[in-house]
Order: structure tokens, then sequence, then C-alpha cells
């Protein structure tokens, strides 16, 4: 078992496979996109499996596939099997935008995967289109009900935006009367690649609720998930739920079990932080196995309290300007 320097377990791994995207959400990148990393640059699979088995002897118990996008990168389902196999590994999960995941879902399926994030910040094309910057809702609802047929758990990540997408936050609630979903709510982060400027949370867990209530006077609270990020709510006679991360308040620091890496390989301990050590270029240097997990350990145990301390901490303090892309969004 992990355990930092502040006494909490880590056993959750969320792992980047590409910085790529094939949308352009104004709140993540600009709409030209960002400056690529080159496949050299990237990890390699086996690299990504190599560190991932490692970490898993270690003692974490859960990965998550994220990126950029995952489904962008070639050969990820071939990476995901073989992620699948690790012994020891008792969850494996995705975060995707679905715009090209639908024809994988049965794949994913067989492959043990019973929950996937899926990206959705509006119930409206239109709306869908002025906030990614293309034209793909169709396909993203196609993904959603995909999943839903093969049984497979989906949780549906909005970021709430003035401005943007307030109107939803109803007809989303609303999407959780007949369908088996968990639509949450994320306050609005800084890491926007320099998209746009960040003026300030307008829209923070406590405003967020209130917003819900107001259409779903009799929504309650429910307990919370060992770990959860998320404040999780229900509303009497709804299938699915309702969740609200409040992850640039940071309310949930003092629990969280996850550590980070990106689709360079550099370790980070908090969403907020600098990153730690870059784990590629220790494989790459061919560095001994035993000497990376005291490595890692040694990060793990200089782990900031929480975020505000993490971006007090960041070696460049000009604030935070990279994209979610590129640190496993």
């Amino acid at each position: 078992m992990i355990t930092d320097n502040h006494g909490r377990k880590v056993n959750y791994l969320r792992l980047a496979v590409t910085d790529r995207c094939n949308l352009r959400c104004f709140y993540c990148m600009p709409e030209e996109g960002l400056n690529w990393l080159s496949r050299s640059e990237l990890m390699s699979y086996e690299e990504m499996l190599q560190i991932c088995a490692l970490l898993v002897k270690m003692g974490i118990e859960k990965i998550r596939i994220t990126g950029g996008e995952p489904f962008v990168r070639k050969d990820i389902m071939k990476f995901l099997t073989a992620l699948s196999k690790l012994k020891g590994l008792n969850e494996l999960t995705i975060t995707t935008n679905g715009v090209l995941t639908a024809p994988y879902v049965p794949e994913l399926k067989k492959l043990g995967i019973k929950s996937v994030n899926l990206s959705l910040d509006t119930l409206d094309a239109g709306r869908f289109f002025a906030i990614t910057g293309r034209d793909e809702f169709a396909n993203v609802m196609q993904t959603m009900e995909e999943l839903l047929k093969h049984g497979i758990e989906v949780k549906l990540n909005t970021v709430v935006m003035e401005g943007k997408n307030i109107q939803d936050l109803i007809p989303l609630v609303e999407l959780t009367k007949e369908l088996p979903v968990s639509v949450r709510f994320i306050e609005e982060m800084p890491f926007n690649g320099d998209g746009h400027i960040y003026n300030g949370l307008k829209w923070d867990y406590v405003r967020i609720l209130e917003e819900v209530s107001k259409g779903f006077p009799g929504i309650k609270k429910v307990t919370d998930p060992l770990f959860s990020t998320s404040y999780n709510y229900e509303v009497p006679g709804h299938k699915g739920g309702v969740g609200i991360i409040a992850a640039y308040s940071r309310t949930f620091c003092g629990t969280c079990n996850r550590v980070r890496i990106t689709p360079v390989g550099e370790l980070k301990t908090c969403l907020y932080d600098d990153g730690l050590l870059n784990i590629r270029d220790l494989i790459r240097q061919g560095i001994a196995e035993n000497e990376i997990a005291a490595t890692l350990l040694t990060a793990f145990n200089t782990r900031a309290k929480d975020g505000w301390e993490a971006e007090r901490l960041r070696v460049v303090h000009k604030g935070v300007h990279e994209s979610m892309a590129t640190i496993g969004g």
C-alpha cells in the first residue's frame, strides 16, 4: 500500500495517453490547437505498461485512461487490452469525449470496463458547437446510448460556465429521471492553455447546487463514496444521480487518493502542481525498477497538503496556463 506524507492512501492513477484532442473546447485550448507533442516525446505504450505494472505492484488499484482524447491515439484498444490483464489491477476506467468511442463500446465491455466518464457540457447541438468548435454532438450522444445499452456505467462530466451552458443544468438533471446516468457538474478551472483569460470562478459548488435546486427542490444529499471528489445528490424518483465537483474550490484534497502521469511521463501528485519527476526519462535512462519505485515513493512523500499549496509551490509562479489536454483532463 502507498501512503503519502499526510497519511493519505494513494491507490488511483490517472494516465494521459496523448495530448491531442478532436474537439476545441474553448476552456481547454485555442481553436488552432496546441503545440502538439512529437511522437518521440510521448511515452510509448510499452513504457506506459511498464510504469503501470510497477505502480500496481506498489499498490495502485485503479487506473483511469485520459487524454487529450484517448481514442485519437492509434492502437489504443491494444494498450487497453494489455492493461486490463495486469494482475492486481481492480478497476480500469476511461474518460472520453465520445466523438470516436461508440464503435469500441462492445470491446470495452469485453475488457471488463464497468464505468466510463463522458464529457458533455450541453444537451443542445448548437451550444455544443459553440463550446467545442466541432459539430460532433450526435456522435457523443450515440456513445452514451451504446454505453448504456451495454450496461456500462456512465458519468457525464459537465464544466459549468457563465454565459455558456447555465441553461443546461436543469435539462441535464432531468436526463437522470429516465436514464441511470450520473451528471457531475464541475467548477471551471484555469487550465486553458492560454485559450482564454480566466477571470476567476463565477459558479462554485454552492451556487451550482442552488441553481439545480430551483428546478428540483426535492434534491437531497446522499452519502459520498470513499475518496469521492464530488458532493453527491439524488432526486427522488430519478434513476440516475447528481454530483458536484469542487475542482477549483478544492474541498476534497484531504482524502485525495490519486496521482497523474502526463503523456510525456511527468508525475503529478496534484492536479495543480508543476510535475515532480519524469518517469519516461527514468525508463529511457535504463534505471532499475527498484530505483524507480524508490524515486516514486520519495515523490509521494513530498506531496502538497492540498491544491492551494501545490499551486503556491509551482516552480514557475505565473499562474496556471497549461491545458487540461496536456495533464490528463
